[in-house]
């Protein structure tokens, strides 16, 4: 029984651990040199905007959902006419879902390293190209 109480307690601890910094990361949303702003529109008609790291692949431009809070994923798949700044550039672009093929090259050149894994909760990855319109 004293085992199981162990647990349980890190189990909580974990999933504090993880909700903190996840809520950090929406928070704060760091932006760089690596980074784009997306806007995407909501099933309401709100837009909003998110800070995600660029990944370039092969002369495209992609995206990556990392983490467990992904209204920006889900936004754009039900409405895939995004606008992308990056570099200071906004511009109109199609938001199409990775292929089997590129999320697997993705995957290979820009994997997430066993930390970073940890710290999100180990959620699951998904990709979107961006492909200007």
């Amino acid at each position: 029984m004293k085992a199981l109480k162990i647990v349980v307690i890190l189990l909580v601890v974990y999933v504090g651990i993880v909700i903190a910094f996840e809520s950090l990361l929406g928070y704060y949303q760091p932006a760089g040199e690596s980074t784009l702003v997306i806007t995407t529109t909501q099933k309401n008609g709100a837009s909003n905007d998110r800070v995600l790291a660029r990944l370039d692949s092969n002369g495209a431009l992609y995206v990556a959902a990392n983490h467990w809070p992904r209204a920006w994923y889900k936004a754009a798949l039900h409405n895939p006419q995004v606008q992308v700044t990056v570099d200071g550039v906004r511009g109109d672009y199609l938001a199409v879902p990775a292929t089997d093929a590129e999320y697997a090259r993705l995957q290979a050149e820009h994997g997430h390293g066993m930390m970073f894994r940890i710290l999100t909760g180990f959620p699951p990855r998904y990709f979107v190209r961006l492909d200007p319109r």
